[in-house]
């Protein structure tokens, strides 16, 4: 099963179970079903539950957040998560807020989701990843879909928890495959040895101890995997991936025994540097554990600059495996 049709199921399953859930967005309906087909067949199932809106992210997140704070579950499709910013506010002072700001805690199911990320030629403002701008916020949690972490689990429990949530699903993640039975190739398996965590621990299957841990999310996974071939096959430097499907609120805790020992710790993630998810993860790192690093945690993203649609152009910019390769090496030849 590629990504798109586990979110695609997800969603259909969520509707089956809930007949209270609704979906907003643009170009939603069958018989398009989405810009990228995650809401393909669910207007024909569900006709009077999936609301194609027009082109207004602040009026229909503003729509999705009042039917969810009246206790109606709703799930909201920007077309692109670089639209985000146009329903910050909804989310920011009205979605956050509204789980606490009036004397007690009021349930509020939401859940928005964005497709972001570049590789896909779709240039400045349909390519970026945004999740920075909305670390932090106050009874907001982000998440981001990867090929590790089945959606027809974690939407059902997003929902249910009644906090507004963002989920965050890489284009170029798309077509990819989803893992399945703790396997990702002839090299690597992958388990979630962490009690109370989410995070997917990728290594190799003799078992030995890792060069280096590579903390990724989302897509970025598969960039990583890519990285940590070419590492282990022409440099003989081993890597441990952790893939976590929750950004924020992150704890780092369960994962220390993994981190500690090892020679580098790299947080690799897409969009621009300062004030992003992985410098959290780096404080933290810092924090608890200063006293064990030989170095501080690297982090890897994407250049400072707008997204060109050119593919040349865009590779040179964006985070890709050769990027996470040079980053490790650099590090590690020390």
């Amino acid at each position: 099963m590629r990504v798109a049709e586990n979110l695609n199921l997800a969603l259909h399953e969520a509707f089956a179970a809930d007949p209270d859930v609704h979906l907003l967005g643009e170009d939603i309906a069958d018989p398009y079903g989405g810009a990228f087909k995650i809401t393909k067949g669910l207007s024909t199932r569900f006709p009077d539950r999936v609301l194609a809106t027009p082109l207004s992210e602040g009026g229909f997140v503003g729509v999705a957040a009042g039917l969810a704070l009246a206790g109606v579950p709703a799930i909201a499709e920007i077309m692109f998560g670089d639209f985000a910013t146009l329903a910050f506010d909804q989310l920011v002072n009205f979605a956050g807020k509204s789980v606490s700001m009036y004397g007690r805690h009021l349930p509020l199911p939401l859940l928005v989701r964005c497709p972001t990320g570049a590789g896909r030629g779709y240039g400045p403002t349909h390519s970026q990843s945004l999740q920075k701008h909305f670390i932090g916020v106050p009874g907001l949690s982000l998440y981001e879909a990867s090929p590790f972490h089945d959606s027809r689990t974690l939407l059902p429990r997003l929902l249910e928890r009644a906090y507004p949530a963002m989920l965050f699903e890489d284009k170029a993640l798309y077509t990819r495959r989803m893992f399945a039975d703790g396997r990702v190739d002839e090299l690597f398996s992958y388990d979630s040895p962490y009690p109370d965590s989410d995070v997917v621990r990728v290594s190799l299957d003799d078992g030995s101890d890792a060069d280096c841990v590579l903390i990724a999310a989302g897509g970025m996974a598969y960039r990583a995997l890519s990285a940590m071939r070419a590492l282990l096959l022409e440099h003989e430097v081993s890597c441990t991936l952790l893939v976590p499907s929750r950004l924020h609120s992150f704890e780092i805790g369960p994962l220390l025994p993994s981190l500690r020992g090892t020679r580098a710790i790299f947080v690799a993630e897409d969009g621009t540097a300062g004030g992003t998810w992985g410098d959290g993860v780096a404080q933290q790192i810092h924090g608890l554990m200063w006293d064990d690093l030989r170095r501080p945690v690297t982090s890897i993203h994407a250049a400072d600059s707008v997204i060109p649609t050119a593919a040349h152009l865009e590779r040179k910019l964006i985070v890709n495996d050769g990027t996470i390769s040079r980053a490790i090496l650099e590090v590690l030849g020390d």
